[in-house]
């Protein structure tokens, strides 16, 4: 009986080993090691890593055609694609792109919009685009504490319009009330359940 083949989704290519401490992108492989000795190799046909971030066993990288993808070692665990951004990742790089936030959540940062995705499955959390008339600088978002600060030049407007500061629960302003970000039955969803709750009569 003939089989018919099929190509790997998104050109996966993943030569499988155990989990490693730090990764990198090497030509058109990510590669993950253990001091020196390669674990295991991933590659996407015809793509190319721009840029990868290490996180407690596995690999998360963002490529030449907008995708982010996160592989452990043994399987390439989730793929999420970046809106209208393959063009400009193509001529500007990887560079800030890929953020941690802490508590298992992953900043990915381009000019249109900064979004959270849950490091355990991919979950997209939350999306903050950028201001009409402004652009966020990946490359030049620095950590100060939990905050990522992320600079957003605009053509006009004050200066304090033009950096933005979130964490894993995303944009941090006064008085907010955000979701948790917590694997399904893990935890309640609103980190404050005393007070989305009616007081007791």
């Amino acid at each position: 009986m003939v089989q018919q083949m099929r190509p790997a989704p998104y050109g996966d290519h993943l030569t499988p080993g155990p989990a490693a401490h730090s990764a990198r992108a090497r030509g058109a492989v990510v590669e993950a090691y253990d001091g020196r000795t390669l674990r295991w190799r991933y590659a996407r046909v015809g793509r190319r890593p721009l840029s990868v971030l290490p996180a407690r066993g596995h690999a998360i990288a963002v490529w030449d055609d907008g995708l982010v993808t996160d592989t452990d070692g043994r399987s390439v665990r989730w793929h999420r694609a970046l809106p209208a951004a393959t063009g400009w990742l193509r001529r500007q790089g990887g560079t800030g792109v890929l953020r941690p936030l802490g508590h298992g959540m992953l900043a990915v940062v381009t000019p249109a919009r900064i979004a959270a995705y849950r490091t355990a499955d991919g979950d997209l959390r939350w999306v903050l685009p950028a201001r009409a008339g402004c652009a966020f600088r990946p490359e030049r978002a620095v950590r100060h504490g939990p905050a990522l600060l992320v600079a957003q030049p605009c053509a006009d407007g004050a200066w304090t319009a033009q950096l933005i500061a979130v964490d894993d629960l995303g944009r941090i302003v006064p008085d907010r009330a955000p979701l948790g970000n917590g694997l399904p039955g893990t935890r309640p969803e609103h980190p404050r359940t005393e007070k989305a709750l009616a007081p007791p009569r």
